[in-house]
């Protein structure tokens, strides 16, 4: 019989679960060939390592800050 201990841990795993496979889930989309913000073309590198990527390096570094800095309320 399960207590409250080790329902609260099963609850626990199964949102850790799918958190993780939240953030590894990759894009269908296609990649982009030319940024989406600065319109500067993307490397062929970045755009197969990186399935439905949509900005340049130096971009998408703004817009991750952006997002860390200016969390809406």
């Amino acid at each position: 019989m399960a207590d409250w201990m080790d329902e609260s841990q099963e609850y626990q795993l199964t949102v850790l679960q799918e958190q993780i496979a939240r953030a590894t889930r990759t894009s269908r989309a296609p990649s982009a060939y030319f940024c989406e913000d600065c319109e500067c073309a993307i490397p062929e590198k970045r755009r197969k390592i990186i399935p439905g990527v949509q900005r340049c390096i130096e971009c998408q570094e703004i817009n991750e800050l952006r997002k860390k800095n200016y969390r809406p309320v």
